[in-house]
């Protein structure tokens, strides 16, 4: 059954319902099965026009809106921060309206400082999608990652999801919170108190717990996100050293087994093998990380789709 998708910008979890969300996934999953064709193409969005304006380096997210968009027959344009006139003092404001003028359909749009996807929402005729601002929201990872635990464990409702690492400037962690409460699965967060904020007080309600050990986050998971330190983010020294980092917080064989037997492990990627994980869990069974990247082209797919006027899918 399908049922229209109300809205045309795709900005943040925070303002989806779960409804909207469980939709989207839905959808996704339709479009799962074109991924493992021989011919890896429909012509669903012929005639279409999709921007990826993308101001920070990225491998997997920009790939696989290029590989969504192709992949659906629509005409995929990519921009980058070192080929576009911002480089010669244009503002963002007018890269997008000069884009807009263009007249695509869809701009996807990832930069260091929160906010700007919403501000380009506010000028452009275009549906624009949030492809990660700054320290904010990645809703298109947060929904893989959905996808990836729904697919494993069969639902998210009831299940309890450790979150390790710097939670501060990860804004994968703020939109999986979102995500996974709505959903109404049990989120636990852990790491040095440097890089563990004071914001979620507000969530805590909505199943959040704030853990003052990373054991006591692991303890009994069903999943275990791992995230990467950022330190492209960190303006002041959050830790010693990134030995002490790996030994304190670093997810390894002997802190996994504190979770539960067929406990999953996610990473957002990049990854820094032997700091936040070590090479023996991100390279085992439990691991379901290239699961996340390959799923990560279904959902964007999904999302593509919806923002240019697609109808949702409802299991």
């Amino acid at each position: 059954m399908e049922k229209p998708y109300r809205r045309r910008d795709l900005l943040g979890i925070r303002d989806l319902t779960a409804a909207e969300i469980n939709g989207i996934l839905d959808t996704a999953e339709n479009f799962r099965e074109i991924n493992a064709r021989e011919i890896k193409k429909v012509p669903t969005l012929r005639g279409k026009t999709v921007i990826n304006l993308f101001f920070e380096n990225s491998t997997r997210t920009r790939t696989s809106f290029e590989l969504a968009a192709k992949r659906l027959s629509a005409d995929a344009v990519n921009i980058s921060v070192s080929s576009s006139s911002v480089t010669k003092g244009e503002t963002i404001l007018d890269t997008a309206l000069n884009l807009d003028a263009m007249q695509p359909d869809c701009i996807v749009v990832r930069h260091s400082s929160a906010g700007v996807p919403h501000q380009l929402a506010k000028v452009s005729k275009a549906a624009i999608v949030n492809a990660g601002d700054g320290a904010n929201e990645h809703p298109t990872q947060a929904l893989l990652d959905a996808m990836t635990i729904r697919e494993h464990k069969k639902k998210i409702k009831g299940l309890d999801v450790a979150i390790v690492g710097d939670i501060l400037h990860s804004r994968v962690a703020r939109s999986n919170i979102h995500l996974l409460t709505k959903l109404g699965a049990k989120v636990r967060v852990a790491g040095p108190g440097t890089l563990v904020p004071g914001d979620f007080q507000h969530l805590v309600d909505k199943g959040l717990e704030v853990c003052p050990h990373v054991e006591d986050a692991i303890l009994g998971a069903d999943v275990v996100m791992i995230l990467r330190i950022q330190r492209e983010r960190q303006d002041s020294a959050y830790f010693p050293t990134l030995r002490e980092y790996s030994i304190h917080y670093g997810l390894t064989n002997e802190r996994l087994d504190l979770a539960k037997k067929d406990a999953i492990v996610l990473h957002p990627g990049p990854m820094n093998r032997g700091i936040e994980i070590s090479s023996d869990v991100a390279d085992s069974s439990r691991s379901l990380i290239l699961d996340q990247v390959k799923y990560g082209v279904a959902v964007r797919m999904a999302v593509l789709y919806l923002s240019t006027g697609g109808s949702m899918v409802s299991a």
